[in-house]
């Protein structure tokens, strides 16, 4: 028992060490020849592993783009000032799923622990995003009794607008997207806000509402017993909450099933995130209810949903397809050793690194063994890219999808198939992910030599299995109806309200 003692006392200081080192790297300044460096470094590995990386800008272009950012390094600079000025080039790639990660402070346990004990100061509103202003439009915990429709104009001084302007420069999106960054934005703003200042216990606003201006003090309020054994109910997983995906940090449900009427003729299904997390029992549960009250419209919600397993969509595809189908084209690698290059021992613990040594030779072998070469290009083997039949439990009745801006990645995917193949309704606005594809699947995580940065790059050019549009754009509903900001507040929902009075006309010509 003393030498356990002694190795996880070993571990603990191991672990502060590293804290330690990490933050004091973060804020040490970096000579411009070595940021150079960094630049080479992430453009080498992007040619050499991004499948698809001049798909929405131009080799020379991008050349002009790397080179020129170079030239701007005429003095040092810590890890984040130069994360905001390669990051906007990353940007300009286009590529949705391609970005750096911010270089964030980190937090020793304890610290972590003192958080975990307090509320949150800009988490507990829900914003809206229109150009660059920011809105809070809701206040749940009615914080300082600030109305939900109210700008805020600055944060401790500094106007919100040129956090935006700069924050903006920041967002990939797939092409030449209308609709990703306003979505993403609200998501992210403090995300980046906090990377560059710091999680303070104190905040001012100055915010604007009605036309009158008023600067409220936000503070990092302190847990009540209430709260924290709230905290903990949440996060018990219970059979229902497994099935619909429960997610305790923002009490909610990836999934969501219900019928909109009396006699279960509508049917209607949130989707926030295809997670794959018990997906399989969700849908075999709610197919099985649709097919059994033979219901004849089915709704589907994807809106905000930032994508996730392919495995799902296709699974879900395989309830809506009158026969047999393939879902996604064979997905394109650069080289045989690409999924080799996915940091197979990333994140692990000295326990876990010891059995994936164990595991490593059946890994390589697996997975040199889904490769294959095919007219001079080199794809994965993928089971979206096979033929899949139809469920036994397949709708058969009419079908019509919610998008948004928000809808990206798998979400985007799923929802190009379902309109080529005339299978769907989509309602809404155009997506935030690529009507005809996009560069994820599976990850090489890059270290910047320097910086320290890491530069995540998407391994698989994953489309869709259709005839390509080349618009460089999302996927654009069949009905446009955006929402405002007022719909928001108010919780109105045209785009379903719409949906519902379609039906409703195509009930009474039966």
């Amino acid at each position: 028992m003393k030498n356990y003692s002694i190795i996880l006392a070993a571990l603990v200081m191991s672990s502060c060490a590293s804290t330690r080192r990490h933050n004091e790297q973060r804020a040490t300044c970096i000579p411009p020849e070595k940021l150079k460096e960094d630049v080479d470094y992430a453009y080498s590995k992007l040619q050499k592993m991004h499948p698809q990386l001049y798909w929405y800008i131009s080799k020379k272009e991008l050349d002009h783009k790397f080179d020129s950012l170079k030239q701007t390094f005429d003095e040092p600079l810590t890890p984040l000032q130069f994360y905001f000025k390669l990051q906007p080039v990353i940007a300009d790639i286009r590529e949705g799923h391609l970005a750096l990660r911010v270089p964030r402070k980190k937090f020793t346990k304890r610290e972590i622990k003192k958080l975990e004990h307090k509320k949150g100061m800009f988490s507990r509103f829900e914003y809206y995003v229109q150009g660059n202003h920011l809105f809070i439009v809701e206040n749940k915990d009615s914080i300082e009794g600030i109305q939900p429709g109210t700008e805020v104009l600055s944060i401790n001084g500094i106007p919100v607008a040129e956090y935006m302007k700069k924050y903006r420069e920041l967002i990939s999106s797939d092409g030449y997207n209308m609709t990703f960054q306003s979505y993403f934005l609200k998501d992210v703003f403090f995300n980046f806000y906090t990377a560059e200042n710091g999680f303070a216990d104190r905040a001012s606003i100055e915010t604007l509402y009605k036309g009158k201006k008023h600067t409220y003090i936000l503070h990092r309020e302190n847990k009540t017993e209430t709260d924290l054994e709230k905290d903990k109910e949440q996060e018990k997983r219970t059979p229902e909450r497994k099935v619909n995906d429960y997610v305790a940090f923002s009490n909610s449900y990836n999934r969501n099933f219900k019928f909109l009427d009396q006699d279960s003729t509508t049917a209607y299904m949130k989707i926030k995130s295809f997670s794959r997390d018990h997906s399989e029992q969700f849908y075999k549960e709610a197919f099985a209810k649709i097919k059994n009250a033979k219901t004849k419209y089915l709704i589907i919600d994807v809106r905000n949903n930032y994508g996730g397993s392919l495995q799902e969509i296709n699974n879900l595809y395989s309830y809506l397809a009158p026969e047999p189908f393939v879902l996604i084209k064979p997905s394109q690698l650069t080289s045989r050793l690409s999924p080799l290059r996915t940091n197979y021992f990333r994140k692990s613990s000295a326990f876990q690194y010891a059995f994936k040594s164990l595991a490593y030779p059946t890994y390589v072998f697996s997975q040199t063994f889904s490769t294959y070469k095919k007219d001079g290009k080199v794809y994965y083997k993928m089971k979206a890219d096979k033929p899949t039949q139809p469920n036994k439990d397949a709708f058969h009745g009419k079908v019509f999808v919610l998008i948004n801006g928000g809808s990206f990645s798998a979400s985007s995917i799923i929802t190009a198939k379902l309109q080529y193949d005339k299978r769907a309704i989509l309602v809404g606005e155009e997506t935030g992910g690529a009507n005809d594809g996009t560069v994820a699947g599976f990850y090489s995580y890059q270290k910047l030599p320097n910086s320290k940065i890491n530069l995540p790059i998407g391994l698989l050019l994953v489309q869709p299995n259709i005839d390509f549009m080349n618009t460089r754009r999302g996927v654009i509903p069949d009905v446009t109806i955006p929402d405002s900001m007022q719909d928001v507040i108010d919780k109105k929902d045209p785009q379903l309200e719409w949906v519902k009075n379609e039906i409703a006309k195509d009930k009474k010509h039966q």
